[in-house]
């Protein structure tokens, strides 16, 4: 079947991005949080039986504030890496929808919204990476 461009423009109406950008949002989220709940059942079967102590505070040096580190620990079958991973995967959700917004503008051929959303995805990158913060 071949489709025109204005058939394959119809394709991408306002209707079907709400819903793709809806599904998108509803499994990222569903995602994320069952690698929460999979990290912590790790974490649970491996350190639930420690009794936590209080008295002293002891900083995080561990290697799971990092994403590669939060990548390697997730091959190790950390749970801490894996409930990191799961946060990331919920940190990456909106960015995934404004990726996928940007595409579907382009497609539809409104370059305005794509220049606008674009501007968008550079200011979350910006902030994400921590350049904005002092």
């Amino acid at each position: 079947m071949n489709l025109t461009a204005e058939q394959g423009d119809r394709q991408w109406g306002d209707q079907r991005i709400e819903n793709i950008i809806g599904m998108l949002l509803r499994v990222g989220v569903l995602l994320s949080a069952s690698v929460v709940v999979l990290g912590g059942i790790i974490f649970l079967v491996r350190h639930g039986h420690s009794a936590a102590d209080y008295r002293t505070f002891h900083g995080d040096s561990s290697p799971v504030r990092t994403v590669a580190g939060i990548f390697r620990g997730t091959l190790q079958g950390s749970g801490r890496a894996v409930i990191q991973l799961g946060l990331l995967l919920l940190i990456a959700t909106p960015i995934a929808r404004v990726v996928f917004s940007a595409f579907a503008f382009w497609r539809q051929r409104d370059y305005m919204y794509v220049v606008f959303t674009l501007a968008v995805l550079g200011i979350l990158t910006y902030s994400l990476l921590g350049y904005g913060a002092h």
